[in-house]
């Protein structure tokens, strides 16, 4: 892809998609490594910036120089919203981290258990309105007295990898000398160099060299890929399944695992709403998984009465970024939430639950926040699709128009572009039929819908791997097995 064709979707992206400031960013492509430069008012607008950035076709790396323009907030309000924030996360509230703030800079000091456990601290502290700055040099790693040898994280890494269903690793080489962890070979998205980068930490390594880790499209191909969705043992599976939830921080307590044919089904007890929603997601990105029945029960530690779990759901949601400027209403019935308000999409609507998932007590969350009707896009710009830079079309149809938005998202995406995906749209509500290769790559293209303007989205596409598991499933039975 061209470096300019690069920099005009990003830039439409940033136009389309919302939690970033197009006006306010300058994107530059060079080779495609792009380069991030403006203001952002939060850590996680920064950060949403880059992930944008990161999963565009043609994308080789990108180089987020970024500054926070943070509401000012005094540096002492700040250290109590910081300080309620890690204490009231079901994870973190644990750790033995501390913070100090000055200058709407926070620096955090202590001591956790793992990669996973630092970055859960960091995501928290970024989720506070008015942070300007994190420092957490002094954030220490304890790796136990038992530590894996190089081959031993050489070897988990493999294994993280070969069970993913983010990344493709079959031309991936990893190499540990004392503890420092090389990368090799090919992967066709910056988006799966990242992430590969980060579950090498995860598995332990004190530093990763990736610089060898070369980002081609190439590597993109459906048919090269396909081997990674291959069927695989229910057993195999289900241990899979428990040693991703083992290394995330946010489901301190193993559930119960049962695969038959694909299907997983969690069960068991856990202590918080964000642990069991945490456990289906980490099963989801297993390779094999095509379906997950969650029947974890929510059990917390200590019983909250509805107005305290009530009063820290709306602190945690004033807090927030993206959602403080909004008034918010919620109920709590034995630990169970509604919520209430108006916000202006789908990323703010689906946020709030996630906050409200995140509060102490919760057992389960009801989103009924509302949002404006989404119809009225008539007039709107549409973007032809190409290799050449986007052009401005006509749209005189709104639904022509919202369709081709749709199209344009799904063109410049580096994992959908050449999946087998179609859209049509009708009064405003957008219909994707076709087959994609994983669940995530489903849930991304109804995304992608909504982000571009869907005011609803009916999502029929099916994933390769549940169609093939079900083929299996009928065909096993069928024999008696």
């Amino acid at each position: 892809m061209a470096d300019a064709d690069i920099t005009a979707a990003i830039e439409f992206l940033f136009l389309t998609k919302p939690g970033v400031a197009a006006h306010l960013l300058d994107v530059t492509t060079h080779l495609g490594i792009v380069q991030l430069t403006g203001f952002v008012d939060n850590l996680l607008a920064g950060r949403r910036a880059e992930e944008i950035a990161l999963a565009v076709r043609g994308v080789r790396g990108v180089v987020n120089e970024l500054l926070i323009r943070a509401t000012d907030l005094p540096d002492g309000e700040l250290l109590l919203h910081v300080t309620q924030a890690l204490g009231a996360d079901p994870a973190t509230a644990d750790y033995n981290v501390q913070a100090t703030v000055a200058d709407g800079a926070v620096t955090l000091t202590g001591v956790v258990q793992s990669w996973a456990e630092r970055e859960l601290v960091r995501r928290v502290v970024q989720g506070v309105r008015a942070v300007r700055r994190l420092v957490d040099h002094d954030l220490l790693i304890r790796w136990g007295e038992i530590q894996n040898s190089d081959a031993e994280i050489s070897t988990q890494i493999r294994e993280l990898l070969d069970w993913d269903i983010r990344v493709y690793d079959a031309l991936v080489t990893v190499h540990t000398a004392g503890r420092v962890v090389g990368l090799t070979g090919t992967v066709g998205t910056a988006a799966e160099k990242s992430h590969i980068v980060a579950t090498a930490y995860a598995a332990g390594a004190s530093r990763v060299d990736s610089q060898e880790l070369a980002v081609d499209f190439w590597a993109l191909n459906s048919a090269l890929r396909r081997d990674k969705f291959a069927r695989r043992a229910d057993a195999d599976v289900a241990q899979a399944v428990r040693d991703t939830c083992r290394l995330d921080p946010r489901v301190p307590t193993a559930p119960l695992v049962q695969v038959r044919g694909g299907a997983v089904t969690l069960s068991g007890m856990v202590t918080s709403l964000q642990a069991k929603q945490a456990a289906e997601q980490d099963a989801r990105n297993v390779v094999g998984v095509w379906d997950v029945h969650n029947l974890l029960k929510v059990r917390t530690r200590q019983l909250e009465t509805d107005l305290v779990v009530r009063q820290s759901i709306l602190d945690a949601l004033a807090r927030n970024p993206y959602l403080g400027a909004f008034d918010f209403s919620v109920q709590v019935v034995a630990g169970k939430a509604y919520l209430y308000g108006l916000v202006n999409n789908h990323f703010e609507h689906d946020l709030a639950a996630d906050v409200a998932t995140g509060a102490h007590g919760v057992v389960a969350v009801e989103n009924r926040v509302g949002l404006p009707h989404a119809g009225g896009l008539g007039g709107a710009p549409t973007f032809e699709r190409g290799p050449a830079a986007l052009r401005l079309a006509a749209g005189p149809n709104p639904d022509r128009a919202l369709a081709e938005r749709i199209r344009t998202h799904l063109f410049w995406s580096a994992s959908l572009h050449e999946q087998d995906l179609h859209v049509r749209v009708d009064h405003g509500r957008a219909t994707l039929v076709g087959t994609v290769d994983t669940w995530l790559d489903c849930k991304q293209a109804a995304l992608e819908a909504y982000e571009a303007g869907a005011r609803d989205v009916n999502n029929h596409l099916r994933v390769r791997t549940q169609a093939s598991a079900t083929e299996q499933l009928l065909d096993d039975e069928k024999a008696g097995r």
